[in-house]
C-alpha cells in the first residue's frame, strides 16, 4: 500500500489547551456574573416594591382616618414621658386592614427584623433611623399654624408582614387635611405615616435605593401614598438652577422611568431626606419643582418644595429659581 506522509490529523485538545480554555471561561464568568446577579435582584427588589405599595395603598384605604391612634407626652417632674403613638397605629389600626406577622415596639425593633446599620443612597453608612428627628430634624423643628407646638419626636414601632418585609413605622398621631392652602405653608403637620421597609429584613445589603425604600403616607382621611425612588443627584447640576420646562426634560433624560415627582412625592424626599442623601453638601437653596400645577395663578405655575425646611409655594414655571430631583414609581 501507499506509506502515509506527513502528520497525522490531531483529534483531541492538549491539555494546556484545556486549561487556557478554562481560565478565559473563568474570567469572562467572574466579569459577568456580579453584574448579572445585580440585575436580578434589582428587579426582584423592584417587583416587590411595587407589590408591598399596591397592600398598602388597599390597606390605608379601608381605614377610617389615620389620626388619633396612642398617647403621646412630654416628660415632666413628676411622670415619665408616654410615647405609644406608632405602636397604637400599628396595633389598633393598620393591623386590622393588613395581615401582620409580628409586632415590635421601640424598644425591641431588631426583633422584627431592623438592623441596627444601614448604608444611606449617598453611599454612607449609619444607624438605622429610630425617631422622626433622626429622618430629617426638621420634621420636629418648625412652628405650625394647626398646632400649638412641634411634632413631638416620636419614637418608631415596627412590624413584620406575612412577605416577610420589615417595616418601621414612624407616626405623627395629629396630622391634618390638605386644606386647598394656597399661600405659604409647613408640610410636616400633614405627614401622618411614614414606613421604611426592608423588603428582606436583615439578609442584605441593606442599602437604601436597594432592599431598603421609603413610603410616606400625607392626611388623615383621603389619604395620599407615595413611596418615590429618587434619583442620588440633581439633573440639575450643570444648571443648578432650571425652570419647570426644563426640570421636566432634565427628568425624562435621566431615562424612561425617571420624572419630576408631584407635591406629595417631595413631601417623602422632605421627610426621608438623610436616608436618601439630600441635599447633597454645598447645594445651598434646596427648592425642588413638583409636576403639581398651582391653582389659580395669574401665570402658569408649580408648586415647590424646601428640602431643607419644609416651606410649600408656589413659582411661575419660567422662573429658573428651583432644582430638578427626579423619582420613579
Amino acid at each position: 500500500g501507499r506509506a502515509l506522509t506527513g502528520t497525522s490529523k490531531r483529534l483531541g485538545f492538549t491539555m494546556a489547551e484545556i486549561l487556557l480554555s478554562l481560565t478565559i471561561i473563568g474570567v469572562v464568568a467572574a466579569i459577568t456574573l456580579p453584574s448579572l446577579t445585580g440585575n436580578i435582584n434589582e428587579r426582584t427588589w423592584n417587583t416587590q416594591r411595587k407589590a408591598l405599595y399596591a397592600r398598602m395603598s388597599q390597606a390605608i384605604a379601608l381605614m377610617p382616618a389615620l389620626n388619633g391612634y396612642g398617647t403621646v407626652t412630654e416628660a415632666t417632674e413628676s411622670a415619665s414621658a408616654v410615647d405609644t403613638a406608632a405602636e397604637t397605629f400599628v396595633t389598633e389600626g393598620l393591623s386590622k386592614v393588613l395581615k401582620i406577622n409580628n409586632i415590635c415596639d421601640s424598644e425591641h425593633l431588631p426583633d422584627c427584623g431592623i438592623v441596627s446599620k444601614i448604608t444611606y443612597q449617598d453611599g454612607n453608612t449609619g444607624n438605622f433611623p429610630k425617631k422622626w428627628s433622626e429622618l430629617n430634624p426638621a420634621m420636629t423643628s418648625a412652628k405650625f399654624e394647626t398646632l400649638s407646638e412641634s411634632i413631638y419626636d416620636n419614637k418608631a414601632a415596627a412590624f413584620e408582614t406575612q412577605n416577610g418585609e420589615s417595616i418601621a413605622v414612624y407616626y405623627n398621631p395629629y396630622c391634618v387635611a390638605d386644606m386647598g392652602e394656597t399661600t405659604y405653608y409647613l408640610l410636616q403637620p400633614k405627614v401622618c405615616v411614614n414606613f421604611v421597609y426592608d423588603l428582606n429584613g436583615n439578609k442584605g445589603p441593606n442599602t437604601v435605593g436597594k432592599d431598603i425604600g421609603v413610603m410616606t403616607i400625607l392626611y388623615p382621611t383621603d389619604s395620599v401614598v407615595v413611596a418615590p425612588v429618587v434619583y442620588l443627584r440633581d439633573a440639575s447640576l450643570s444648571n443648578r438652577y432650571v425652570s419647570w420646562n426644563e426640570a421636566v426634560d432634565n427628568c425624562r433624560a435621566l431615562d424612561g422611568e425617571y420624572r419630576l415627582p408631584n407635591r406629595e412625592e417631595v413631601f417623602s424626599l422632605f421627610v426621608n431626606k438623610y436616608l436618601l442623601g439630600l441635599p447633597a453638601t454645598g447645594e445651598g437653596n434646596t427648592n425642588t419643582w413638583t409636576s403639581t400645577a398651582y391653582p389659580n395663578a395669574s401665570v402658569p405655575s408649580f408648586y415647590h418644595c424646601h428640602i431643607e425646611s419644609g416651606t410649600v409655594h408656589n413659582m411661575p414655571k419660567t422662573n429658573a429659581t428651583a432644582r430638578a430631583r427626579c423619582v420613579k414609581r
